[in-house]
C-alpha cells in the first residue's frame, strides 16, 4: 500500500510539473525578449495555524516571473514548524507557483511542495524520530491588492496520516514587490 501510494505520488508530482511547465511556455511567448529581470518580482507568503492546542507557523520565500497581466508563475523554498504536546516538527523543501488573476482583485493560484519532514514524537514516553517526504499540491483564491494576496488554499494530496498540515484548509498572506 506505502509503494502504490509513493508510486502515484511521483506519477502526480510528474504531471503537476509538466502543467506548470506548459502554462510557462504559453505564457513567455507573450514576453519581450530583453526584460526578464523587470518582470521577476520577488516576496513570498507565512501562515499561522493554531487548533486545540496545536500551532503551525509557515514561511516561504519566492520569486516569480510576470509573464504578461494575468500569468506568473515561479520556484520558492518552505520553511514549516509544527508543535503540539507530543510532536514537533520541522520541514524544509522546493515548491512551484503558478499565479492567474482573470482581474485584478482576484487571484486563483496553484503550488506545489515537496517537504522533507523531521519529526520528533513522543506519544509513549519515549522519544521517537520519524523523517520522511510530504508531498502537496494546493489550489487557491486570494482578493489581490498591487503587492498582496489574501485568501484561502486547499491541499489536494492532504494526508492526515503523513501531513505536517493540520487539515486541507490553509488560509494564506503573499506579498510581492
Amino acid at each position: 500500500m506505502i509503494k502504490k501510494t509513493i508510486l502515484n505520488s511521483q506519477k502526480f508530482s510528474f504531471w503537476v510539473l509538466v502543467l506548470f511547465g506548459f502554462a510557462a511556455c504559453l505564457a513567455q511567448n507573450q514576453a519581450k525578449k530583453g526584460d526578464f529581470w523587470n518582470k521577476v518580482r520577488y516576496g513570498g507568503g507565512v501562515g499561522l495555524g493554531f487548533s486545540n492546542g496545536n500551532f503551525n507557523a509557515n514561511i516561504s520565500p519566492s520569486a516569480i516571473y510576470d509573464f504578461n497581466n494575468y500569468i506568473s508563475a515561479g520556484v520558492g523554498l518552505n520553511l514549516n514548524y509544527f508543535k503540539s504536546s507530543n510532536q514537533k516538527y520541522w520541514a524544509y523543501g522546493p515548491s512551484a507557483i503558478l499565479l492567474i488573476n482573470p482581474i485584478d482583485q482576484l487571484q486563483l493560484s496553484g503550488e506545489y511542495e515537496q517537504l522533507r519532514v523531521n519529526a520528533s514524537i513522543n506519544a509513549t514516553g519515549l522519544p521517537l524520530k520519524n523523517d520522511f517526504w510530504s508531498p502537496s499540491f494546493f489550489v487557491g483564491l486570494g482578493y489581490n491588492t498591487q503587492f498582496a494576496t489574501l485568501g484561502i488554499r486547499y491541499n489536494l494530496l492532504h494526508n492526515n496520516e503523513n501531513s505536517i498540515y493540520l487539515n486541507a484548509w490553509a488560509p494564506f498572506v503573499r506579498l510581492y514587490f
